[in-house]
């Protein structure tokens, strides 16, 4: 149909409508799916990804192995890239490293050069990834360099899948369901895996409190326990019933039913919708020609008809001012609220901290502290990237409002440009503090503070007849030796507490600067594909309408001799253009319901 449509558009001559077939055309002749595995840490992404390729390439261990991003295809031969963040927000660039060479230390790798390391892509020749699965291993939400869930959040519009991995250890957590609960607005296809059921034998109540879990949160979310290790182990004993065991099928069946066919149905729907507007701005121009060179005086009413449409597009392309100026206003306001919004949540965050550090020794919690600010910082810039994607949404409809002259407009999909490949807010850590000093620190500290307490005494002793040192100058010096402790003790404490504090407003403030910087480009990309969208839309129309007057107008000036001829070749191109326009209501017009008859 596509194909179809296209050759009719290229005699046509319509260039604008046959570039955009073509992109469409080469979506479908390449339907990537790209699945996305996410998780905390040490829950078993990495493994299951090599289990559900049947590859040993991602690195797997006890510690963290997973520091950057793998994105994985299909190749002919095997070959790996390392993907550079440019310098001040220039452009990437890519680096060839030696597949064997990916592992924990793939974020600083020789190659890199110093230069922060966005993702590592990926090609293997494998049978699944041949299909057009690409899969992407994050790393583990809340560790060091991840950039937390907002790096992960950032590619969930684009996923057609995301598979959110938790151990069967231990119920699932705070942390992993507000990234559910992220991950579920922004992806329509997730499903949360049990991993390492092989591991636990007590996984089945670990199952069912995660069942109910899920409910009284409301999320409607798949959960589906799975094991690598016996998925490994089938694959290479060719053992059926292992792999039954592994709980693999379930997923694969979760990805046909959730990813290939609702994918295949949202194509089949845009090819549709594409098609049937190709074809009304086609049959616009066909029909105005042809009506004019069967009859001339409608083709004179037609002609009018079209100088009217064709003003009434030309006045929306002069109101082109009050729909950019509605887009630029949006954008703008947009920026400010995402920014204060970002700034109040960080600034909660901020004063939480402080509380805890005024109520608790940093110096003995500081890695706890330091795992709850990672993970309640990235849930905060996972909250505050939603709440970007629902004002985008709203302001693609805003500026579509004013296009109904032109009836019915399809809005671009504004979500998939989240995604943020320079992201560098994963980069900022806690400073540590200095750790507390040593025993013998503090015996020189009491010792220091006795000293003046049992000379003074003790010389004020020896104007009584006593020695220097009594027992009365050392119960001094070990008064005021306990208060110099005591002391001492209050100040180190104040100063880590003081310590603690700047630490975590310079993290939030790195954070801020990075995600700030982020969001704008975000923005602006949304504001150029808003205004690329929309302009090319009324620059179809009113092309449309101009084909069309040029066309009925020449009809006039027609010789008789060819009004035949020309009038079976456009009927000849109106049928197929109607045939494949009807092609295109069948496939948006869902079947009736079959009744059975009685009798």
């Amino acid at each position: 149909m596509l194909s179809e449509t296209i050759a009719v558009a290229r005699d046509a001559q319509r260039g604008d409508l046959v570039g955009r077939l073509e992109t469409l055309a080469g979506r479908v002749r390449d339907p990537r799916r790209r699945i996305v595995v996410a998780g905390l840490g040490n829950q078993g992404k990495s493994q299951f990804v090599n289990a559900l390729l049947n590859l040993e390439i991602c690195p797997v261990g006890d510690d963290t192995t997973t520091t950057v991003t793998a994105l994985l295809s299909h190749g002919a031969q095997a070959r790996a890239e390392l993907v550079l963040a440019g310098n001040e927000g220039g452009e990437t660039t890519r680096v060839p490293v030696p597949v064997e060479e990916i592992g924990a230390g793939t974020a600083r790798a020789p190659q890199a050069q110093g230069r922060p390391v966005l993702r590592v892509e990926i090609e293997m020749p494998n049978r699944l990834l041949a299909d057009g699965i690409v899969v992407a291993d994050t790393p583990g939400l809340g560790t060091h360099g991840s950039g937390g869930g907002a790096a992960v959040l950032a590619q969930a519009p684009a996923a057609d899948a995301v598979l959110v991995l938790t151990d069967a250890s231990t119920e699932i957590t705070d942390p992993e369901m507000d990234f559910l609960r992220q991950v579920r607005e922004l992806c329509p296809a997730v499903a949360l895996l049990l991993t390492k059921i092989d591991l636990y034998p007590h996984w089945r109540q670990v199952f069912e409190a995660n069942e109910r879990h899920l409910r009284t949160a409301g999320l409607e979310v798949a959960m589906l326990p799975v094991s690598s290790v016996l998925r490994t182990h089938a694959l290479r004993l060719q053992d059926e019933q292992l792999g039954r065991e592994s709980g693999f099928g379930p997923v694969f069946q979760f990805l046909r039913d959730q990813v290939v066919a609702r994918d295949q149905s949202a194509m089949r729907r845009t090819v549709a919708l594409d098609i049937g507007s190709a074809a009304e701005h086609l049959a616009l121009a066909l029909g105005s020609e042809l009506v004019a060179l069967r009859d001339p005086e409608r083709g004179a009413a037609a002609i009018r008809e079209l100088h009217s449409a064709k003003s009434a597009a030309e006045q929306l392309q002069r109101r082109t001012a009050a729909w950019q100026q509605t887009l630029a206003d949006g954008i703008t306001d947009l920026a400010g609220d995402i920014d204060h919004d970002l700034r109040n949540r960080l600034r909660n965050i901020a004063r939480t901290a402080e509380d805890w550090i005024d109520d608790h020794d940093p110096g003995r919690h500081w890695d706890s502290m330091d795992e709850w600010l990672t993970t309640t910082v990235g849930t905060a810039v996972g909250d505050n990237l939603l709440w970007t994607s629902t004002r985008t949404v709203r302001l693609a409809e805003k500026v579509a409002t004013h296009f109904t002259e032109l009836g019915t407009v399809d809005l671009p999909d504004v979500r998939e440009n989240l995604e943020d490949n320079a992201s560098r807010a994963g980069s900022c850590t806690l400073a540590d503090l200095e750790p507390d000093l040593g025993f013998t620190h503090k015996v020189l500290v009491g010792v220091k503070g006795s000293y003046g307490g049992v000379v003074m005494v003790g010389l004020v002793g020896t104007l009584a007849g006593m020695a220097l040192i009594n027992p009365l100058s050392l119960g001094a010096g070990a008064i005021l030796g306990g208060k110099a402790f005591r002391d001492d003790k209050q100040a180190r404490l104040a100063k880590r507490r003081n310590d603690a504090k700047i630490a975590v407003r310079r993290y939030l403030d790195d954070v801020a600067f990075h995600t700030a910087k982020e969001t704008k480009d975000r923005l602006h990309r949304i504001h150029r594909l808003l205004r690329d969208h929309f302009t090319a839309i009324a620059d179809r129309t009113l092309r449309s309408l101009d084909e069309s007057l040029r066309a009925a107008q020449q009809a006039a000036t027609v010789e008789s001799t060819r009004r035949t001829e020309r009038c079976a070749e456009l009927e000849r191109r109106l049928r197929v253009v109607a045939e494949l326009r009807r092609q295109a209501d069948a496939i948006l017009t869902p079947p009736k319901p079959q009744r059975e008859l009685n009798g």
